[in-house]
């Protein structure tokens, strides 16, 4: 947990030992071209991002023709596909021009950061419109609603507030803490649908900036180098988008939780807990960083009754906190039913989704009800990651804790039947400060990234309802071949065409010290 650091100036971008002198080769256009990626995500979003019914930006000229012409539409996909792919080289292209992992690495990633992050604050939500299930929920909380008992069809004109038809009856997988944030951001704007996106998208932005103190800080404790984690972690497109176009709460609990096990490595236990607990009062997931953290507590050498106290002791006081919370708020632990929701659909590029959905088809074919096996098959998932997670708290060495946590983490997502873009995202930073290798590890990096964009790219399109078409449903088809097609084809240049990128992704990596050019 406390091996040496490498001093700034020591690490190459290939991860030798690099000549002092410039660390960055001129970012500047990297970073220009990540901005100007970010501007076309903007632009787009006014065409095809999700905007809530009584949105007053329905009525603005510009909004109109993007959104109900066909040659806005088309111009909104393209110029969403092609931002996001920039930013993806634009990312790729930053890694490249550091010669060494320094401080000047680390300026060049944090005006990234805020580079590619500003003109996403602005955007119409992109790629999810949980934002506006956040604003219904926090509407239900107003009127005097229990959430974990309500779905937001408990509410007048409900369908008015865009949330996805989902959370019409579904309970509320959230806790305590999002709960209130939700009911002071719709009390505070009185549910105006613009003034609750910039709201939560400023909670949002609070969770990247402990991402941003608390990685460095991680990967150091780890020996790993703090700069290189953060470009990993926080430059990276998929976490920009998910995080702030997005404008998932995921980016408050990350960060919660990483400052949690910071303090906790940091032998300052009760703080670490006390902030993990509230990640969990945002989404239960975090949950799974308890154990983990009991052992940090109890040290290096500790047997297994030293072990199974201080686990007793983390338990008792993450659900204090948490009885207390749901005390003030009056409801309890109902977000404990709001957990099965996610399990209950797949999706066909989740292995145990994909599996579960052919073993459903097969015993449909022969007349049977497909949904018993292929819950069967997803049961068998979870059950078998708890088995991973389980191995992991009682496996390994203590300087591998926090890579043990990664690992067991990895395996509830990864063996869920849908995967979502912005779960990965809570694995890159735990795998950046326990060290991501430059080479297959990396690679591997590189090619989640471009897949999980290209898929959020064409995934969700708000076209549909606009185009004047007898077929809607034919037009929505089209609207995300196009999109898709788009950053596939970008993509593609990247991996075998680009003379810049396509090295990243060859079979063997080549140290790079490049002129600055683009």
């Amino acid at each position: 947990m406390t091996a040496p650091v490498p001093a700034a100036g020591e690490l190459a971008a290939d991860g030798i030992p690099g000549a002092r002198g410039a660390e960055v080769d001129n970012p500047r256009s990297a970073l220009l071209a990540g901005f100007l990626g970010s501007l076309f995500m903007l632009v787009g979003s006014f065409g095809v991002g999700w905007l809530a019914p009584v949105s007053e930006l329905r009525r603005m000229p510009l909004f109109i023709w993007m959104r109900t012409e066909a040659p806005g539409v088309a111009l909104s996909i393209v110029l969403l596909a092609v931002g996001g792919m920039l930013l993806v080289r634009a990312w790729l292209r930053l890694g490249q021009k550091v010669r060494v992992w320094g401080t000047q690495a680390r300026r060049a990633t944090l005006a990234a950061v805020v580079a590619w992050g500003l003109p996403m604050m602005f955007s119409v939500p992109l790629f999810s419109r949980d934002v506006y299930a956040y604003i219904g929920q926090g509407r239900l909380m107003v009127e005097g609603f229990n959430p974990y008992e309500n779905g937001i069809s408990a509410l007048s004109n409900y369908f008015q507030l865009g949330a996805d038809k989902m959370w019409t009856e579904a309970p509320v997988p959230y806790g305590q803490l999002f709960l209130w944030i939700e009911q002071f951001v719709v009390w505070l704007t009185n549910v105006q649908p613009e003034a609750c996106i910039i709201l939560f998208r400023l909670v949002a932005v609070a969770g990247v900036v402990l991402c941003v103190v608390y990685v460095p800080r991680l990967a150091e404790l780890h020996g790993v180098n703090p700069h290189r984690a953060l470009w990993l972690t926080v430059a990276n497109p998929l976490f920009l988008t998910n995080f702030i176009a997005s404008v998932h709460n995921d980016s408050l609990m990350i960060g919660l939780a990483l400052a949690g096990l910071y303090y906790s490595a940091a032998h300052r236990p009760v703080r670490g807990i006390l902030l993990v607990t509230l990640s969990i009062a945002v989404k239960p997931i975090t949950i799974l960083f308890l154990p983990f953290m009991g052992l940090l507590w109890a040290g290096r050498d500790a047997g297994w009754v030293r072990k199974g106290l201080f686990w007793a002791l983390t338990a008792a006081i993450s659900l204090a906190v948490l009885t207390a919370m749901s005390l003030v708020n009056g409801f309890g632990f109902g977000w404990i039913n709001g957990l099965s929701a996610p399990g209950s659909i797949s999706i066909w590029y989740a292995p145990v989704g994909l599996i579960g959905m052919v073993v459903g088809s097969l015993a449909s074919a022969f007349g049977l009800d497909g949904s018993v096996p292929a819950g069967w098959v997803f049961d068998a998932g979870k059950l078998l990651a708890l088995g991973v997670v389980a191995w992991q708290m009682f496996r390994g060495g203590y300087d591998r804790l926090m890579r043990r946590l990664a690992l067991g983490l990895a395996a509830v997502v990864l063996l869920a039947p849908i995967i979502q873009a912005w779960y990965v995202v809570w694995l890159i930073p735990l795998f950046a400060v326990t060290g991501i290798r430059n080479d297959w590890q990396v690679k591997a990096l590189y090619f989640v990234v471009s897949f999980f964009m290209i898929y959020a790219i064409s995934d969700q399109l708000d076209v549909f309802p606009y185009l004047q078409t007898q077929d809607l449903g034919f037009a929505l088809a089209l609207a995300r071949i196009a999109a898709a097609v788009t950053a596939l084809l970008f993509a593609l240049y990247l991996i075998f065409w680009d003379p810049r990128t396509r090295r990243l992704f060859r079979k063997t990596h080549e140290p790079v010290v490049e002129r600055p050019v683009i």
